[in-house]
């Protein structure tokens, strides 16, 4: 492997790392305050996606209007799990509330298909995250170097 390959694959590496990095803080905190593993954390991401992507593609929103909306919709979301599915079951047996989180993922994904369809949809190009940079000969995304710093 050459150089400009290996540093390629660097870049995409920690992009994609702190991407997941991310994801795992939040299934972190969840844990850590509530002692619960929600096992629709990853659905609640993915609606939080979808709701960003029909503001740009379908309402023609700029994307940063859109993506402070999804924030919103998407939290306004949680809150509404955690009172309908969490807080009754929170003198609950454990397995009740695993049951209970397992049941909201399944809940979600569901959802997501009757709501948005099963078919996958390309996120519209956003030129802010998707110009690219020639450092070195590694051709690099803005986007790459986006994801690590709202990351940490």
């Amino acid at each position: 492997m050459d150089f400009t390959t290996f540093m390629q694959n660097l870049a995409n590496g920690i992009s994609l790392g702190s991407l997941y990095a991310l994801i795992a803080i939040g299934y972190t905190m969840v844990y850590g305050i509530l002692k619960l593993i929600n096992f629709a954390h990853g659905d609640i991401f993915m609606m939080g996606a979808y709701f960003a992507f029909f503001g740009i593609a379908t309402f023609g929103l700029p994307w940063y209007f859109a993506f402070i909306i999804a924030i919103v919709i998407t939290a306004v979301l949680g809150m509404g799990i955690e009172f309908a599915a969490y807080r009754p079951l929170r003198n609950a047996p454990k397995i009740s509330v695993l049951i209970s989180a397992i049941g909201v993922s399944f809940l979600l994904e569901n959802l997501a298909v009757v709501l948005f369809g099963g078919r996958p949809k390309a996120f519209p190009d956003i030129k802010l995250f998707t110009n690219v940079m020639v450092i070195g000969g590694v051709s690099i995304q803005n986007l790459t170097f986006i994801i690590p710093i709202v990351t940490i």
